[in-house]
């Protein structure tokens, strides 16, 4: 199954911001950034509250289309909680 969630978000001046997330397993996600006005993908931000709300309800969404597990469900909330406890 892949596990890839993926969405665009428009930023001001007409810029989208693609978002993509990897489940790597061991209750570890990989966050990825791309701007429209940028090149190359970025590895290093970290993501903001708001992109971790977004992720949330995205995976609320596709845990009842029954299209991801309720493993990853429960993995992006603790990690949700943790970074809000940040």
């Amino acid at each position: 199954m892949k596990a890839d969630i993926e969405w665009v978000e428009k930023l001001e001046n007409r810029i989208k911001r693609k978002i993509r997330i990897t489940f790597e397993g061991q209750d570890k996600l990989k966050w990825q950034f791309k701007r429209s006005d940028e090149e190359f993908w970025d590895y290093d931000t970290p993501p903001t509250l708001d992109d971790w709300e977004t992720l949330l309800d995205k995976m609320d969404q596709l845990y009842h289309r029954r299209r991801q597990p309720y493993k990853n469900l429960e993995l992006v909330r603790k990690l949700k909680k943790t970074a809000e406890q940040e």
